[in-house]
């Protein structure tokens, strides 16, 4: 709950603090004393939309301070975890307004965006009133409203669930469509490439193993010649044949030289050798280039197979093997696509089938929840002098989405059989607020957290109906806090605090203040508002009796 506002130099007020306790607390004072600028700043310090000129007059900067007592459990930090802040005994909301219209908030003493100030107020204040659009007048909310009234927050999470699921196998579904259809375009391509591919069956490597292989059958047919000729010359009837002469030769000479020619035997027998090993590297290289004419022909065919493959399909020859895989991945796609896309289908129905059972239930629940909030608001608005008034949710069919297939619209009728519509376009000022009342004070279950504000949602009752306004307000403030701006004696009389707002001038300047109120300053109070600015006697005592009530 709210427990300290710090105002300074916000329009009117200068210096302000107030201390709000648990239960009713009233504000009155008279019209044009500041009431309404008092809900501006704490406002402003929320960071809900309002004046954008809030400074006051002389002063380089406005600033609200809010402090509030939370549990551990409490929503606001839940959202503040989020953004990574720890739990902490108490919630210190803080917000500057500079003179050239720059606002900063912090939140204990960590700055934080407007984004997050707003969500955590949210959790904290709820504002009600004859313009209040934010709350129960906002027919976005009724959907929500009801749900919490009736319990039925297991429902709404089962139809939000099986949503995301339907939604998942939709779009599962759809993907698989446009993937199917994709490579039904491109079908007579993948089975003309990976016919081409199949037949070639290239190997990774195989493009340099047979450029290389080309190469030296090419350079066979240039050197084959000089080989030939080469070998021909270290033969019998070349080198060979003349050192075997000469050897021959001089072996016969050798017995009448003395000895003289065995050097040149023992050389001639070396060359010999070398010779013989010459022959056998030439004889060698001689097979080695041996080919078929045809065989050169057949390596280049495929080489430029290979080759006019890759280009075609722009990749790189030793990838053309990976390349045909990932076709025929493709076509194995396609292949099965139709078993897939029934596989997809029956899940599309399944999950279908799930969110409208699941939907329909929620729509079930939610016409019980909508008969018994009707019933509850009927008991609310009799002693609220509107017996004859009728409050009834309508649930009518909407497309289907995460919360279901139903709009959610709280309507009313002034009189029986006058034509109902929404709750902000049927009733006045006055039945509205009675109205506003009674719905909260229906919806409103267990304590949520929440310092709930009335700005003046007494206006246009009073005598019994204004007593039964305040009635309704202290029953709400018995589950936490309630704070009210109020004209009326009766409402103000019920009031556990009260808080008498103030306008002062002086030479300088007007300035507005709130003063608490002790029990003779409220006895004098509510005198004013009954009678005005002469007090009497009567309207003392009438004030007397209020408070005593």
């Amino acid at each position: 709950m709210l427990r300290h506002l710090d105002i300074r130099d916000m329009l009117i007020i200068d210096r302000l603090e107030l201390a709000f306790q648990p239960g009713l607390n009233v504000l009155t004072g008279e019209t044009g004393a500041g009431k309404s600028i008092l809900l501006d700043s704490l406002g402003f310090v929320l960071g809900w939309r309002g004046r954008a000129e809030l400074v006051r007059q002389g002063a380089d900067q406005g600033e609200v301070i809010a402090e509030f007592d939370l549990a551990e459990d409490h929503a606001a930090w839940d959202v503040l975890r989020e953004a990574g802040f720890a739990y902490d005994d108490a919630l210190i909301l803080r917000r500057v307004n500079s003179k050239d219209g720059r606002k900063t908030a912090w939140i204990n003493d960590r700055r934080v965006s407007g984004e997050i100030l707003r969500a955590v107020s949210e959790t904290l204040v709820e504002l009600h009133g004859q313009h209040d659009d934010r709350g129960l007048l906002n027919p976005r909310g009724h959907m929500m409203l009801l749900d919490d009234f009736g319990g039925l927050q297991a429902g709404r999470d089962r139809v939000r669930a099986a949503w995301r699921a339907l939604s998942a196998a939709k779009s599962d579904l759809t993907t698989a469509e446009a993937r199917v259809a994709e490579l039904q375009e491109e079908e007579d391509f993948l089975r003309h490439a990976v016919g081409e591919l199949d037949a070639l069956s290239p190997e990774p490597g195989e493009d340099a193993q047979l450029d290389q292989q080309r190469r030296r059958m090419q350079a066979a047919e240039k050197i084959g010649e000089d080989i030939s000729k080469a070998y021909e010359a270290l033969g019998l009837n070349g080198a060979e044949g003349m050192m075997g002469d000469a050897a021959r030769w001089l072996s016969d000479a050798a017995g009448q030289a003395d000895g003289t020619l065995e050097g040149a035997l023992a050389a001639l027998d070396r060359a010999m050798a070398e010779l013989s090993e010459a022959q056998s590297g030439v004889e060698a290289c001689m097979d080695a280039l041996a080919f078929n004419p045809n065989e050169l022909e057949q390596v280049e065919e495929r080489l430029f197979a290979i080759r006019g493959l890759a280009r075609k399909h722009g990749v790189l020859a030793d990838d053309l093997g990976t390349f045909a895989d990932g076709l025929r991945s493709r076509l194995q796609d396609l292949d099965r696509g139709a078993s897939d896309l029934a596989d997809l289908k029956s899940a599309v129905d399944a999950a279908q089938a799930a969110y409208d059972d699941a939907a329909a239930k929620l729509t079930a629940q939610r016409s019980k929840a909508a008969a018994k909030l009707d019933k509850a608001m009927a008991g609310e608005l009799a002693p609220l002098k509107m017996e004859r008034a009728v409050f009834a949710t309508e649930i009518t069919p909407t497309e289907a989405g995460p919360d279901g297939v139903d709009t959610v619209a709280f309507t009313v009728a002034t009189n029986p059989g006058a034509p109902a519509g929404p709750i902000g376009k049927i009733a006045s000022g006055g039945e509205l607020s009675r109205f506003l009342l009674a719905l909260k004070v229906c919806l409103t279950g267990a304590d949520s957290g929440l310092t709930l504000i009335f700005d003046e949602i007494d206006r246009g009752v009073g005598g019994a109906t204004a007593d039964a306004v305040g009635r309704r307000l202290s029953q709400l403030a018995g589950q936490g806090q309630v704070l009210v701006v109020t004209h009326s004696p009766q409402v103000a009389a019920l009031g556990d605090h009260h808080w008498r707002v103030e306008k002062r001038q002086t030479k300088e300047a007007t300035l507005s203040t709130v003063v608490g109120l002790a029990d003779a300053d409220r006895i004098d109070e509510i005198a004013r508002m009954i009678s005005g600015d002469t007090i009497t006697d009567e309207a003392r005592a009438a004030a007397k009796a209020l408070l005593a009530a």
